[in-house]
């Protein structure tokens, strides 16, 4: 084959099948749409009337409202979901913490009585002969 016969670079025989070549064309198409609409201007098409304009003030503060309240609702249930493991843990901590030092206290209080904690046990839980 001559070069006389082979395709040029920029023919579409040897564009077709080349995916590297579709993707490059598919990105100059976007380009060049985009480019197109840039020339384009936005307009306003609604006219505000200044007299409407200030009647929804009660309305806007009714929506203000609302959302605060609905924002409020949603803070509140956040920082409940957030807390709770924390309170339960904290609840948790407490328990142990008190019943240790109750223990401590009973423990010591019979200590100052000379009274024995195991046999004091024993008693109570031994029937009783009656």
């Amino acid at each position: 084959m001559t070069w006389e016969e082979k395709p040029a670079v920029g023919s579409s025989d040897a564009r077709e099948g080349n995916p590297l070549v579709e993707r490059v064309d598919a990105l100059l198409r976007r380009h060049r749409d985009a480019a197109a609409g840039r020339d384009e201007l936005p307009v306003l098409t609604e006219i505000v009337d200044p007299e409407k304009s200030r009647e929804p003030a009660a309305h806007d503060a009714a929506v203000v409202e609302a959302l605060a309240r609905e924002l409020e609702r949603a803070v509140l249930q956040r920082l409940e979901d957030e807390l709770q493991p924390a309170l339960a843990a904290l609840g948790q901590a407490l328990r142990v913490a008190l019943r240790e030092a109750v223990t401590g206290a009973v423990e010591r209080e019979l200590k100052a009585r000379k009274l024995d904690a195991g046999a004091l046990a024993a008693k109570r839980t031994a029937p009783s002969g009656g």
